[in-house]
């Protein structure tokens, strides 16, 4: 027997339609396509119908006496909110940096005192498979909760091939496990381990010729992300990382410009990246480079938020044509939150984006960011029917009140997965995941 869902009566659906095949840029981003009294009919797990609840209901009658039925009267319906940079998978957590960096120590002198990736780098190896797996479905099931339904899963805090394998591994496991769909990246190239931090190139060697190719065998990444910062990796040896990444399938991502400028948006748009992530530092002459080669912009607020640094220039890239994503860069170090939400209310007050911007960064253009655009990022017919209805009358509540989860019910694949049962003790029912 078919699963068929009914939403109706929405105040607003938000169908972010007509970008699948390209992310939206310059005006494109602030085109919601909302519908009023908005209905939708899944099947399947699939979109088959949207439209005005009145529609709807006189086009698909016998479809909706056999459907589960949800009232969104005086709500929001939109897409799930997709993530797509987190470094889910890891152990330990950092909250004594937290304290230093409050009396004046940078996050790269940490880190170059043993500290930072180095230090969550200690406590994954240390962890066992199990562990890792535990605590990262909990970090799952906080995203699922706040609203988002797909989440990009990077490595790199194991930085030998057992470790970094490991990584993916529960990663790759989460995505057969758990409701939410979770896209892989490998990024062995996050950090110099201590005992090469002399001689890089000798650890640049070992990602390419042993763990990129481990990697592809295993088929455990879709994508190859580098840390392309001074001190870290040179441009010289992430291009290299990258183009070697290419010879196995894996598309190229960069983690680029975060702390100066060092030439990482315009590497990126050389080798063809699928996005740039960060880019606080990035030049106009990357970002216009970028936008000529419909590299994708992935902006981490959260980062500079919670590192007391200057912000990415949102406003003027996407304003110079760069397809724009927003991203919680959930991580230990310089972005502890799981709260896309928050991250969208950032991308207004601290970037100078529209809330049509910060909703379209966080669904289609955050799709296209992970390579997922064809199936989900948009409430349109035959896409993924992944859903997030918000208890708000309109969409700028969503990024006018911060530091809130305004999630009502999360749909995944056409299926109820959380639903908020008492509005007035916000008492939460997730399902089994």
């Amino acid at each position: 027997m078919s699963d068929i869902l009914f939403i109706k009566h929405a105040a607003q659906l938000l169908t972010i339609s007509g970008n699948t095949d390209k992310p939206a840029k310059t005006d494109a981003m602030r085109e919601l396509n909302s519908i009023e009294d908005g209905g939708l009919l899944a099947k399947d797990g699939e979109i088959i119908a949207i439209g005005t609840t009145e529609k709807i209901q006189a086009k698909y009658a016998d479809e909706i006496a056999q459907a589960k039925q949800i009232d969104a009267s005086n709500k929001v319906v939109s897409i799930g909110l997709i993530d797509p940079h987190t470094h889910l998978v890891h152990a330990g957590t950092r909250e004594n940096e937290y304290a230093m960096r409050l009396k004046g120590k940078s996050y790269m002198d940490i880190m170059h005192a043993g500290g930072g990736i180095h230090a969550t780098t200690r406590a994954t190896q240390q962890a066992n498979y199990d562990q890792l797996y535990h605590e990262s479905k909990l970090r799952l099931d906080t995203f699922l909760t706040n609203g988002v339904t797909t989440v990009e899963a990077k490595s790199g805090y194991g930085l030998t091939t057992e470790h970094e394998i490991k990584q993916l591994e529960v990663a790759k496991q989460l995505n057969k496990d758990h409701v939410m769909d979770v896209v892989s990246t490998f990024m062995g190239a996050h950090a110099v381990p201590v005992a090469e931090k002399e001689n890089p190139d000798i650890f640049v060697d070992r990602v390419i010729s042993e763990m990129i190719p481990e990697v592809a065998k295993r088929n455990l990444a879709t994508f190859n992300d580098v840390f392309c910062e001074r001190g870290v990796f040179t441009p010289e040896q992430s291009r290299r990382i990258l183009e070697a990444g290419k010879e196995y399938g894996l598309i190229p991502k960069i983690h680029a410009d975060e702390i100066e400028s060092y030439g990482g948006a315009e590497l990126a748009a050389a080798v063809g990246a699928i996005s740039a992530d960060h880019l606080l530092k990035a030049s106009d002459v990357g970002i216009r480079q970028m936008a000529e080669q419909d590299v994708i912009g992935v902006l981490l607020p959260g980062t500079a938020f919670f590192l007391m640094a200057e912000f990415a220039q949102a406003r003027k890239m996407i304003d110079q044509g760069l397809a724009v994503a927003l991203s919680t860069d959930a991580n230990l170090g310089s972005s502890p939150t799981l709260s896309l939400q928050f991250i969208m209310n950032l991308g207004c007050l601290k970037m100078g984006m529209t809330p049509e911007e910060v909703i379209t960064a966080t669904t289609i253009n955050a799709a296209h960011a992970i390579g997922c655009a064809d199936k989900i990022g948009s409430l349109e017919i035959g896409k993924q029917a992944d859903i997030t209805i918000f208890n708000v009358p309109n969409y700028l509540m969503l990024s006018y009140q911060y530091g809130m989860n305004h999630v009502d019910t999360v749909i995944k694949k056409g299926k109820v997965v959380v639903e908020q049962e008492n509005l007035s003790t916000c008492n939460r029912h997730v399902s089994s995941v």
